[in-house]
């Protein structure tokens, strides 16, 4: 049985519009709120992190909302981010 198919938290039965959440989906969410309280710790907008550190805003979207997992090197850079967010800017400012 995968991830994807895992049921983490079952649907209410009184609540017709609720949903099953997987453990996929639950990673997704709770990686999607490291990454916001990440960038509102940095005191910046989604559009402002997305270009101080160059990833696309799009993504930077469906990672908040839990849409999507960060791929395996995007979630490594992240940490990066987390522990040394002055230098990433500066290395990706350089790169340009």
């Amino acid at each position: 049985m995968s991830k994807e198919t895992m049921i983490a938290i079952p649907a209410d039965p009184n609540d017709p519009e609720d949903r099953d959440i997987t453990v996929a989906g639950l990673e997704r969410g709770l990686m999607g709120r490291r990454i916001r309280r990440l960038r509102n710790r940095l005191g910046m907008s989604q559009d402002e992190f997305a270009r101080a550190y160059g990833i696309p805003l799009a993504n930077i979207r469906q990672y908040e909302i839990g849409r999507h997992m960060p791929p395996p090197a995007v979630r490594a850079y992240l940490k990066v981010i987390a522990a040394e967010p002055e230098m990433a800017a500066k290395a990706i400012a350089d790169a340009a």
